[in-house]
């Protein structure tokens, strides 16, 4: 596995996190069926290069520093990285953090999500990534690309795909 070298109860769980619905889904689903206690939890949100390219500069390759629960919480804190996290998201991950006590840490990208989520399975030494399926109809894969497609076939780790509704 990606997360090869450490000891076999320190496992490192990705969650791919845009928000959406199915995002939201798969945190749910990453939390009620694979999360252990004392796993570490690894938020990963990848931001479309926009008007704050040169404020990011810094972290337009490798990404933010890992910013740990209580700084991803604090919405000042998260303005800094052009990021308005989400109540439900942050009220499931103060839950499981408290009753499975887990170590969560988020890890933003700029970028083509497709090739950023591939790139922090690596850098992150990401066990297994769990992540919503926006459930595109076959043209807008087609012309937009499936985010999904992508990973499962790219990444280095086992990718667990959460379906909607």
């Amino acid at each position: 596995m990606a997360g090869g070298g450490r000891a076999d109860d320190e496992r490192r769980i990705g969650v791919a996190m845009d928000y959406s619905a199915s995002s939201k889904r798969a945190l749910d689903w990453a939390i009620a069926n694979l999360l252990r206690r004392g796993d570490h939890l690894v938020v990963l949100h990848v931001l479309h290069h926009g008007g704050e390219e040169a404020k990011h500069a810094l972290w337009g390759k490798s990404g933010s520093p890992l910013i740990p629960l209580s700084e991803f919480r604090d919405p000042t804190a998260m303005q800094q990285y052009g990021v308005h996290c989400d109540a439900e998201v942050l009220d499931m991950l103060d839950t499981a953090a408290r009753q499975l006590e887990l170590t969560v840490v988020a890890k933003l990208y700029w970028g083509d999500a497709r090739e950023k989520l591939c790139d922090a399975v690596e850098e992150q030494k990401i066990d297994t990534l769990v992540m919503g399926s926006r459930g595109l109809g076959s043209i807008q894969r087609i012309l937009l690309g499936s985010v999904t497609n992508y990973v499962l076939s790219n990444a280095s780790c086992p990718v667990t795909v959460v379906k909607g509704k």
